[in-house]
């Protein structure tokens, strides 16, 4: 009853939030102006978010990101990461990706992309174990935006994800032609399977092993052992577990932006209650804040 009341509540905040007059003016879509644009960028967030989900450690990180969109759909992005907690590394982890978005009718349009991040050994991120990621999204432009989003992740496991979501652009207020503050709620809700929890597992008891840290979990079971052991009973059950299809979270991001010719100042902030067959904090609230500035050329 506690979580139905919560997820009430963000149901019902982001509904307010879209429920604005019909008639407000759209802030200016770079994408929709017909010409090729390159966007450079720096973000800072509170915690890395995994379709709702942080890891067990604190990761704050600042990130630089670059991307190229071509006039005809076609894209290419890069972005590097810093972990505010690593002190050992220049970079926590390194993206890259390319994609092509094109119209299907007036209202319609869909996104195909693919990228890999390059994840240093013993990476806290919680989806280290699949650096590959393949992505197909079908978004509705109306009066509200629908979209729903389908990744599928691979590399030392596999998973899928499917992500419906409805959001809605609310400029607050237009200082000029190129200046305006917009208010953009979205809602979405995230299923999928969690076979990247097992790697990450046995990636954060390796690197509580190597910090001299005292271990409180059961060993993970890793392929190779005897599969006749009590241990691999139990790890089998688990795998079972992790390669279901289950609601991993609903999640209400909350960004305000200001646009400023072509410079973006943007703060934002995300409500992620998980779900009860997520492996890690089920029925959790999880929050995430962040900042981000960007210059269009």
């Amino acid at each position: 009853m506690k979580h139905f009341l919560t997820i009430a509540v963000l149901v019902s905040f982001c509904s307010i939030a879209v429920a604005q007059d019909e008639n407000s003016v759209k802030a200016p879509d770079s994408t929709a102006s017909g010409r090729s644009t390159f966007t450079a960028g720096m973000l800072y967030a509170t915690n890395a978010s995994y379709y709702g989900q942080k890891a067990e450690e604190k990761t704050p990180y600042l990130a630089l990101m670059s991307s190229y969109r071509h006039r005809s759909g076609f894209y290419v992005s890069g972005m590097a990461y810093r972990l505010l907690n690593d002190s050992s590394k220049l970079a926590s982890a390194y993206a890259a990706g390319a994609g092509f978005e094109f119209p299907l009718g007036k209202k319609f349009t869909a996104d195909l992309g693919y990228s890999y991040t390059f994840f240093p050994k013993l990476s806290p991120f919680l989806q280290a174990a699949n650096p590959h990621t393949a992505s197909a999204t079908l978004t509705y432009e109306g009066w509200l935006t629908a979209s729903l989003n389908f990744d599928y992740t691979f590399g030392k496991t596999g998973d899928f994800f499917i992500t419906p979501a409805v959001s809605k652009q609310i400029v607050l207020k237009t200082f000029d032609s190129v200046t305006f503050l917009v208010f953009t709620p979205e809602f979405n809700v995230t299923a999928g399977t969690q076979r990247f929890y097992e790697y990450y597992e046995s990636t954060k008891k390796k690197r509580d092993s190597v910090l001299g840290k005292v271990l409180d979990r059961l060993p993970v079971n890793l392929p190779g052992n005897n599969p006749n052991s009590p241990d691999n009973a139990e790890t089998t059950v688990e795998v079972k577990e992790a390669s279901r299809f289950d609601l991993l979270s609903y999640n209400c991001k909350l960004p305000l932006a200001f646009y400023y010719k072509g410079m973006v100042f943007e703060l934002s902030c995300q409500f992620s209650l998980l779900g009860d067959k997520v492996q890690s904090h089920p029925g959790k609230l999880n929050s995430f804040f962040g900042a981000a500035f960007y210059y269009q050329f």
